[in-house]
């Protein structure tokens, strides 16, 4: 029985990396990358754990020239900071608005 309909055909041209930064590293690492398969799987488990999947292009171009387990470039270094204090600030909106739903609630 042939279900096309469950098939699903990565798209060749995605790709994507994972970064992970752990206190007293001095820059975080490319801990994943891929294109294909391999890029759709990194974002979908990113996902699956509520980790936030930024979309771009460039940066993405720029940082799948760095070999895994290796420290992104100083070059980098702005606009790696500038998407993580974005998301700081986004993930702190987002816990005031959970604490204030939980104060005003009647219970």
């Amino acid at each position: 029985m042939n279900n096309e309909s469950s098939s699903h055909t990565a798209n060749p041209n995605q790709q994507a990396i994972a970064l992970a930064y752990e206190s007293g590293d001095y820059a975080p690492k490319i801990v994943a990358k891929g294109r294909g398969l391999i890029a759709e799987q990194i974002i979908a488990r990113a996902r699956e754990h509520h980790v936030f999947v930024h979309e771009s292009k460039d940066l993405v171009a720029l940082l799948m020239q760095v070999d895994l387990d290796d420290h992104i470039p100083p070059a980098l270094y702005q606009a790696i900071a500038e998407i993580l204090a974005w998301l700081y600030r986004l993930e702190e909106s987002q816990a005031d608005a959970e604490v204030g739903t939980w104060l005003d609630s009647p219970f």
